[in-house]
């Protein structure tokens, strides 16, 4: 089966070319990857927000991004590790941000305020550090790395914890996405 290229193609392939001869860089400045770092370990985040569960979640996909990485091992201890993660989760909120309109429930008797919450947004918030036990100062830190995600509610009252739920997933998993990218990467 043959496959034709086209004109444009080849002048996007071009363009392309040009560009990345031209000097163009991603603004910022990677860390170069340590490769005596073999083994990072990743203990169980303490957590201040009293919310179950949060601190395994968090740990295990934080993990989990590491081993995406597949440069080193990474284990849930801090010892026999070359470098180590150290996770405080600090604030757990969830708050609404989307409400319905009291005069179109009510058929438009009532006054025009919000009466019920349909949208909400969760933030969490980490103190965190990444280092190399053979180094005095870490590699990367943050007193404050926050991820933020939303979610409707949706009409049913009853599936309120389950949307709760399911953006807590969501919002764990991209929140260490983004740790993990911002620690190998400093960005």
């Amino acid at each position: 089966m043959k496959t034709a290229i086209s004109r444009r193609d080849v002048l996007v392939a071009l363009a392309g070319l040009g560009a990345a001869s031209c000097g163009y860089a991603l603004v910022g400045h990677g860390i170069t990857p340590d490769p005596t770092i073999k083994r990072i370990g990743v203990p169980l985040f303490k957590d201040q927000t009293g919310k179950p569960g949060l601190d395994q979640k968090v740990t295990q996909k934080v993990i989990e991004e590491l081993l995406k990485r597949g440069r080193f091992d990474v284990v849930q201890t801090g010892e026999g590790v070359d470098a180590r993660v150290d996770g405080e989760i600090l604030s757990y909120r969830s708050q609404p941000v989307g409400f319905t309109d009291a005069n179109a429930v009510a058929g438009g008797t009532a006054s025009p305020s919000p009466t019920e919450a349909t949208r909400y947004a969760v933030t969490l918030t980490a103190r965190v550090k990444y280092e190399k036990l053979s180094e005095k100062e870490p590699l990367w830190q943050s007193e404050g790395f926050s991820y933020r995600d939303e979610y409707d509610v949706g009409s049913d009252p009853a599936t309120y914890f389950d949307k709760e739920e399911q953006s807590v997933d969501r919002l764990v998993q991209n929140f260490a996405r983004n740790l993990v990218a911002t620690m190998l990467e400093a960005f």
